[in-house]
Formats: structure tokens, sequence, C-alpha cells
């Protein structure tokens, strides 16, 4: 089982950036695919963007493609959301999430993520 932690959401002004960070528990981050989600107030969850076990393979939603990139760093256990050009729609609690299916070029089902973190709210003013 993996822990999950995220650090890095705030408050910014339309436009500006944020990065986001998701920490692993254990000795096995590299064996599982990771994702970002969200979820605003008063809608369903949705994805946002994942990677998977090597990095080698990424995936977006279409709001998000151009503006937001996904990344991991297996030797620190972590990995990031940068989010670019921010836009008051973007404004939800974020959520990492890890999953144990994939491998190191395919990413699993979106609905195949099984471990989540606590969230980290991301506020965009107009």
């Amino acid at each position: 089982q993996v822990q999950l932690v995220e650090s890095g959401g705030g408050l910014v002004q339309a436009g500006g950036s944020l990065r986001l960070s998701c920490v692993a528990s254990g000795r096995t981050f590299s064996t599982y695919a990771m994702a970002w989600f969200r979820q605003a107030a008063g809608k369903e969850r949705e994805f946002v963007a994942a990677i998977s076990r090597s990095g080698a393979s990424l995936n977006y939603a279409d709001s998000v493609k151009g503006r937001f990139t996904i990344s991991r760093d297996n030797a620190k256990n972590t990995v990031y959301l940068q989010m670019n050009s921010l836009k008051p729609d973007d404004t939800a609690v974020y959520y990492c999430a890890a999953s144990r299916g994939g491998g190191n070029y395919s990413l699993p089902p979106v609905s195949q993520y099984e471990y989540w973190g606590q969230g980290t709210q991301v506020t965009v003013s107009s």
C-alpha cells in the first residue's frame, strides 16, 4: 500500500502558475502509475493528467492540454503537476492518485486508481 501527501496549492490570480507536489511513502513508487484528479465544489471528480511508471507515457484532459505538465522523480518518490495560464475554472481540490496498473509505457484506465491523497486546494481568482 502507498500513502500520498499533496502540497503546493493556494490562491493565485488568473494567468498565474502553481506547482503541485505529491510525495509517496514506501520504496515501490516506480511500480505505480500516478495521476492528478480534481473536484470543484458541487461537481464530480474529474481526471486531469497521468504519467506511467517510467514517465514515458503521459495523458492529459483536453481542458488542461498545453497548460499543465505532469512529471515524476522516482528517486524522490514524487509526482508533480506544473500548472500555467491558470483560469478561474481550474479552481478545485486537486488529488494525487496511484495505480498498480499499466506499465513503463502504458497507462491504466482512469477507473483503476486505487490510492488517493487528501487533496490540496487550488483557487484561481479572476
